[in-house]
C-alpha cells in the first residue's frame, strides 16, 4: 500500500467508525444501520493485507462475512433487527447466520485492532515479529494464523 493511499484508507476507516460512534452516542435508540456498519467494516479489509500471508485465511473469512452483512443490509435495516430475526428463527448459533457472521466480523475487527496496537506499543515495524509474539485473547484465536 502506497503511503499516500494508506493515509486515505486509514482516514476513511476512522471517519466511517466515527460516524457509527456518533450514531450510538447521539441517539437514544442507538440503532446502528447494517449498511453503514458493513461499509465501515469493508474498509478494514485492506489492513489484513498489511499483515502478510499468514493472515490470508483470516482476510478471506472476514471479507466473506462482511459481504454477507452487505447482502443482509438490503433486507434488514439495523443490527438489532438482524439479531432478532436470527433469534426468532433459532439460527443464532448456526454457521452462516447473519448473527454469527456479525460476531466473526467483530472478532476480525478486534484482532486487527489488537495487532496494530501491539505494533504501536512495541515500536515494532515488522508485522511478522509482532504477530509471532502476540498473545491474542481466546475469543480471537478461532482463526489459525501460524
Amino acid at each position: 500500500m502506497a503511503e499516500g493511499n494508506g493515509d486515505k484508507t486509514l482516514r476513511k476507516i476512522a471517519e466511517a467508525f466515527k460516524d457509527l460512534a456518533n450514531v450510538v452516542t447521539d441517539s437514544q435508540s442507538a440503532e446502528v444501520k447494517v449498511s453503514p456498519f458493513s461499509h465501515a467494516c469493508s474498509l478494514v479489509s485492506p489492513l489484513f493485507g498489511c499483515l502478510g500471508v499468514a493472515f490470508k485465511f483470516a482476510e478471506m473469512d472476514y471479507v466473506a462475512k462482511v459481504n454477507d452483512l452487505v447482502e443482509a443490509s438490503k433486507c434488514v435495516q439495523n443490527l438489532q433487527s438482524l439479531i432478532e430475526l436470527d433469534v426468532q428463527a433459532n439460527t443464532v448459533r448456526k454457521g452462516g447466520s447473519h448473527t454469527r457472521n456479525l460476531l466473526r466480523v467483530k472478532r476480525g475487527l478486534d484482532m486487527v485492532r489488537v495487532l496494530f496496537e501491539q505494533i504501536l506499543v512495541t515500536d515494532c515495524y515488522a508485522v511478522a515479529q509482532t504477530s509471532k509474539t502476540l498473545v491474542l485473547p481466546s475469543q480471537l484465536q478461532s482463526w489459525t494464523i501460524f
